[in-house]
């Protein structure tokens, strides 16, 4: 039984039945015949439904934000846009899949070579809580625009929206069979991933289930793209515009109450700034209304679960038993709900849990340098490389440095987030393949070279 909790006050929402073993055999089974005759679909037809998900994603999208909120916690508004996202993903894929997957003509000694794009087969979907909607649907509009089927494991603490999904492409008119939620226990994945009739997998989440869910597929010699942990660093150079810096710094690091693999989590500041820096962080954090994400104007809502809540603030005590200075918040907010306020901790060094780990919620660390090749060295400083800002007044200076950042991505005079129009995902232990964009399309297809003879003439 999956248990839906309202985070912003402990309640039940809802309960539901786990899928039993047939249901997992027939969904299997349903899937692959559904994708076979899917992959024969010209792609100017298969972006149709597409285009049907967006719309029924806009239709409905009060209804989904409000079930987003109140099952892991963001504020409503972000809810709101998080629907409206998805429902953009799916209609650039419908306008530009047919480009990105129309055959590349090559020359060679054949008369005539090329590389076409053939879908994989059904891809196995293994999402988190944090964007419940966002994080399928980013990688089911190009992935079903390919040809391929998905199976949909959800994160267990928001079944009430993995349903909404199956919801959503059953309203749009997804063929039969071919999308399927699975509500199912972490132990049933191993089967999945092991059996035929999946082709790939794609997970984001936690690096230490990344690696669980790498070996399984290595072990049955599956395509994975796997999107993980994240320690982002938010650089300040002493000719940063501070003010615009410390605002969109805010933003970076407490957008979805902190949770997501690419907030800010480092402000590595030069001294030179790092005091009015660390005054505007503050000025602009501590206005941050926190309470019922339902209510407008809420910026601060819930943390999903209790458990995300003790271990931030195990990091943040730790970090300030070790030397680091509490500049606000840092305390557990009694009452109902699972709240924790915007934190701000100064004077962070290598050593300190809140610059080693990843702190998934809603505290900024504050690491002080002298100069660009001291906030390089520490921002490569960690075991992730998804996302890195840096904020200069010098924008060419900024190209040159952002080569030397260890990073799936880096944005200058701004902050870290995803964008349908371009590739998305990490190196080191933040995983490896890319999502969005043409590359994230390409990465769930066969990339088939086609020969035809005879040999052109000399």
């Amino acid at each position: 039984m999956l248990v839906s909790i309202n985070p912003a006050d402990g309640t039940e929402l809802a309960r539901y039945p786990l899928h039993t073993a047939q249901d997992v055999e027939d969904a299997l089974a349903g899937a692959a015949t559904a994708q076979a005759a899917w992959r024969q679909v010209p792609i100017l037809e298969r972006v149709g439904l597409l285009r049907r998900m967006a719309s029924v994603l806009r239709a409905n999208k009060s209804t989904y934000s409000r079930m987003i909120t109140e099952e892991m916690g963001k504020p409503l508004v972000e809810a709101e846009g998080e629907i409206e996202k998805c429902a953009w993903n799916c209609d650039f894929y419908a306008d530009e899949a047919p480009v990105f997957l129309a055959d590349e003509i090559i020359a060679s000694s054949a008369s005539h070579s090329a590389v076409v794009f053939d879908p994989l087969g059904v891809v196995l979907a293994i999402m988190p809580w944090n964007y419940p909607f966002w994080q399928f649907f980013r990688f089911a509009a190009p992935a079903l625009a390919a040809g391929n089927g998905a199976i949909l494991k959800h994160a267990n603490n928001v079944p009430r929206c993995a349903l909404a999904i199956e919801e959503v492409m059953r309203e749009a008119g997804c063929p039969k069979g071919l999308f399927r939620t699975l509500l199912i226990e972490p132990g049933s994945v191993a089967g999945l991933i092991a059996d035929d009739r999946i082709a790939a997998v794609t997970l984001t989440g936690s690096t230490e289930v990344g690696a669980i869910v790498a070996a399984q597929a290595g072990k049955a010699l599956k395509k994975q793209v796997l999107e993980l942990g994240g320690s982002d660093p938010f650089i300040v150079l002493a000719d940063a515009d501070v003010e615009a810096a410390a605002a969109m710094a805010v933003k970076a690091r407490y957008v979805n109450v902190g949770q997501s693999c690419v907030n800010a989590k480092r402000f590595i500041v030069d001294k030179a700034v790092a005091d009015s820096f660390v005054e505007a962080l503050c000025r602009h954090a501590a206005a941050l209304r926190m309470g019922d994400p339902l209510q407008q104007g809420v910026s601060i809502g819930p943390m999903a679960r209790a458990n995300l809540r003790a271990t931030l603030h195990d990091q943040v005590e730790r970090s300030v038993t070790a030397g680091a200075t509490l500049r606000m918040g840092g305390q557990i907010v009694e009452g109902p709900g699972f709240y924790y306020p915007a934190t701000v901790l100064d004077n962070v060094t290598p050593e300190m849990a809140a610059f080693r780990e990843e702190t998934f919620g809603p505290v900024a660390a504050i690491i002080r340098v002298d100069g660009p090749d001291e906030a390089i060295r520490l921002a490569n400083d960690t075991e992730f490389g998804l996302g890195a800002a840096l904020w200069t007044g010098d924008v060419e200076k900024a190209q040159r440095l952002a080569r030397r950042i260890d990073a799936g991505a880096v944005f200058i005079n701004g902050m870290v987030a995803s964008d349908p129009r371009l590739p998305f995902g990490g190196i080191k232990r933040s995983g490896y393949g890319r999502e969005l964009g043409s590359y994230g399309i390409r990465e769930f297809v066969n990339l088939k070279t086609l020969w035809v003879g005879p040999v052109k003439a000399a």
